[in-house]
């Protein structure tokens, strides 16, 4: 059974981590490969305009491989050095996959979300969660640190006072926690969650992709430059725009009173 299940519907693909019996954890042999292979694709297919990322079964993910923590296997077995390359070149290459995708990510967070599942789920543009849904960055509880970068994104999103409180004391909360802290825009019914990531992603999808990718960049960009430089960018990215097929699509749609059919030109 490969780790990512991957499905196309018209400008939107999803991905799917695909171990339910086991909570969905990441960490073997690969994953990292997979993860970075999917998400170079879709970079690559201008046809794709939004993705999903979800689990199957009952989790979104559990994080890490707690079995192979416990007996000190692959990724987390062997020297000090060679676990820290073992982060690099395989946990951290799933993390730096989701982050490089240059298309908007949804994350439909279908149950716990754990440690590194609850920072997979933080790298998404927009996250949707099922009331079954919970949220824990749990690293210290088993005598670690939060190794996979949610230090860096979890306090962006929920600020840094929160953020602390659940990386020291390991607490996990409730969807609606999460909803009341800003972590998640939507807490909806499980069965639900994906017609409404679905829908959402389709409104995402009917947006011009070349003005929709570079919107999401300067977005990214706009967390650690000054005002002034994201001005800058913004300007010349507007030039190029206001010479795109679409950008005349958009108008006569409007001017017309039509929905605006945007073709990537």
């Amino acid at each position: 059974m490969s780790l990512l299940e991957i499905t196309r519907r018209d400008h939107v693909t999803t991905l799917t981590i695909n171990r339910p019996e086991t909570m969905n954890p990441l960490g073997a042999k690969g994953d990292g490969d997979a993860f970075a292979a999917a998400c170079d694709a879709i970079n690559l297919d201008l046809g794709v305009r939004c993705v999903v990322l979800t689990g199957a079964g009952r989790a979104f993910s559990a994080g890490g491989d707690i079995k192979a923590m416990k007996e000190r296997t692959g990724t987390f077995g062997g020297t000090p050095p060679g676990i820290s390359d073992g982060y690099r070149d395989n946990i951290h290459k799933v993390l730096r996959a989701l982050y490089g995708l240059r298309v908007p990510l949804i994350a439909a967070v279908n149950g716990p979300a754990i440690g590194l599942g609850c920072d997979l789920a933080c790298l998404a543009d927009m996250r949707l969660a099922s009331d079954r849904a919970k949220f824990g960055v749990t690293f210290l509880k088993l005598g670690i640190i939060p190794g996979d970068g949610g230090t860096w994104i979890l306090p962006r999103i929920i600020g840094e006072a929160r953020a602390a409180e659940l990386f020291y004391t390991g607490d996990v909360i409730d969807a609606q926690t999460a909803l009341d802290w800003g972590l998640v825009s939507r807490v909806v019914t499980g069965d639900a969650l994906l017609d409404e990531a679905n829908a959402l992603a389709d409104k995402v999808a009917a947006m011009p992709p070349h003005a929709l990718r570079h919107a999401k960049n300067l977005m990214r960009q706009g967390r650690s430059t000054s005002y002034d430089t994201a001005l800058e960018m913004a300007a010349n990215t507007q030039a190029l725009m206001h010479l795109t097929d679409d950008h005349m699509e958009g108008i006569d749609a409007l001017l017309e009173k039509r929905a605006a059919v945007f073709k990537g030109s």
